[in-house]
């Protein structure tokens, strides 16, 4: 299995910034798809999920901010990111795993496949 994450990248507070993970040797279909990111001197913390059947799951410090959404067609998960706040910078890890419940979707140790991470910092 291979999650490759990509989109990071520096901007203001405020701009928006678009990831994306594509993954290859994945049944993506039945997969849960999921977001984390660690800040420098952090854990590594969930910010967003998409069970099988695309219900979504967010971190209180990002809903209405962030959108996460999958087209199993192209075996691709994205996160939307809108109004971002200097607090966002972090590097960006797409994650995958199967028959996750709903109440599991947030953590993190219940997650088999990670990708390499991509940065974003928001700054002025």
């Amino acid at each position: 299995v291979q999650l490759q994450a990509s989109g990071g990248g520096m901007v203001q507070p405020g701009d928006s910034l678009r990831l994306s993970c594509a993954a290859s040797g994945l049944t993506f279909r039945s997969a849960t798809m999921a977001w984390f990111r660690q800040a420098p001197g952090k854990e590594r913390e969930f910010v967003a999920g998409s069970r099988y059947n695309s219900n979504t799951v967010y971190a209180d410090s990002v809903k209405g901010r962030f959108t996460i959404s999958r087209d199993n067609a192209k075996n691709t998960v994205s996160l939307q990111m809108n109004s971002l706040k200097p607090e966002d910078t972090a590097i960006y890890y797409c994650a995958a795993a199967y028959r996750l419940i709903a109440s599991s979707v947030g953590l993190r140790d219940h997650y088999t496949y990670w990708g390499q991470g991509t940065q974003v910092t928001v700054s002025s």
